[in-house]
């Protein structure tokens, strides 16, 4: 039976206001929890920072509505806190032309409202550039620790997104690429020799997809509602050169939901892995591709995140020793988004129960 005076205190740090979660978080977990942790967590408030304004779609209230969620849930004292650093800029360079960097700095400094490399839609504020840094080293923080085997996965609840980030040009509310970034560290920091990244958002990751197009170590597989923004994810764009094959783009109409999405990860993911076989997987979590998104329209339950994850994780049991990474892009609905994060989380934490 269950100590109730332990859910008490339980229940007391779901409620203690999201400033605090992550120092409160190692604050109820042993040592020996942390150190055998199945599953991870990682958060700041710095992320907080972008300011994007009060009506934009990517706004601070994500986060805040995804900590407001996981406090509620019984899983969350299984999780361990992770804590992100910020990525220093030979990191960036790895997957970002030296030219653009200084013009996202340039742009962050002058006080302009957005990035100059597109037509509008990635805002930015004094603190970007900085938060952007952040975030990428959130995520490098996180594969650090499934690579030391601190945790066997984790989730980075960070902002900026960062999947449509080319090598020169940000957009589609992204500076850098942070899963890519992420990828190149696997390889470089942690001699990882092959890459899986999973794309789920409801918008293709043509910024991901660019970078490792001609690269055959990192493997990219999309499913995306096709025709939509950013009009790329064609299922003829498979790779080129040393990268031919090495990209699998599976665009869906509008409409599409569980039993579509999965039909793609079982019947052509899965069996490509079973060649490419990766050392490591990476998952852009766009949860924009949950039903009722304003920005997509995608319908995937909650359920459905549940299943699409499970397979993931198989994946990487199967090939990469279950060493996985999930990062947030997408999702804006600030009911939906919660609840698809929270089915996310609880799968990549109970996906081990039996292992």
């Amino acid at each position: 039976m269950r100590d109730k005076s332990h859910l008490n205190r339980r229940e007391f740090l779901y409620f203690a206001g999201s400033t605090a979660l992550a120092l409160m978080i190692p604050e109820f977990l042993s040592a020996e929890k942390k150190a055998s942790s199945k599953a991870s967590f990682l958060y700041h408030d710095i992320y907080l920072k972008h300011d994007t304004g009060e009506f934009h779609y990517e706004s601070p209230k994500r986060l805040k509505a995804i900590l407001a969620k996981l406090r509620e849930t019984l899983f969350l004292p299984s999780l361990s806190n992770l804590t992100p650093r910020k990525v220093s800029l030979e990191w960036i360079k790895t997957v970002h032309q030296k030219e653009y960097i200084e013009i996202v700095r340039r742009d962050v400094e002058s006080g302009a409202q957005h990035l100059s490399t597109h037509s509008g839609n990635t805002v930015i504020c004094k603190s970007s550039f900085e938060v952007a840094l952040w975030a990428v080293g959130g995520v490098l923080s996180a594969c650090d620790a499934v690579m030391e085997r601190k945790t066997r996965n984790a989730f980075c609840a960070i902002r900026p997104p960062g999947h449509h980030a080319t090598p020169n040009r940000g957009m589609g509310f992204c500076l850098f690429n942070n899963v890519a970034v992420a990828a190149r560290y696997l390889q470089k920091r942690h001699k990882i020799g092959k890459v899986l990244i999973i794309d789920w958002d409801v918008h293709h990751g043509n910024g991901t997809q660019d970078i490792f197009y001609e690269d055959g170590s990192v493997f990219f597989f999309s499913t995306h509602q096709w025709p939509w923004y950013p009009w790329s994810g064609r299922a003829e764009e498979t790779g080129d050169g040393e990268g031919r094959g090495a990209t699998l783009n599976v665009p869906l109409p509008a409409g599409s939901g569980d039993q579509e999405l999965l039909r793609a990860f079982e019947n052509q993911l899965r069996p490509r892995m079973d060649l490419f076989k990766p050392d490591f997987v990476l998952i852009s979590a766009g949860f924009d591709s949950r039903n009722s998104d304003p920005l997509g329209r995608f319908r995937v339950t909650d359920d459905g995140f549940r299943k699409l994850t499970q397979v993931v994780l198989d994946i990487a049991k199967d090939h990469a020793r279950g060493r996985l990474v999930s990062v947030l892009e997408g999702g804006y609905s600030l009911k939906g988004l919660p609840l698809a994060v929270s089915a996310h989380l609880e799968t990549l934490l109970q996906g081990w129960t039996e292992s």
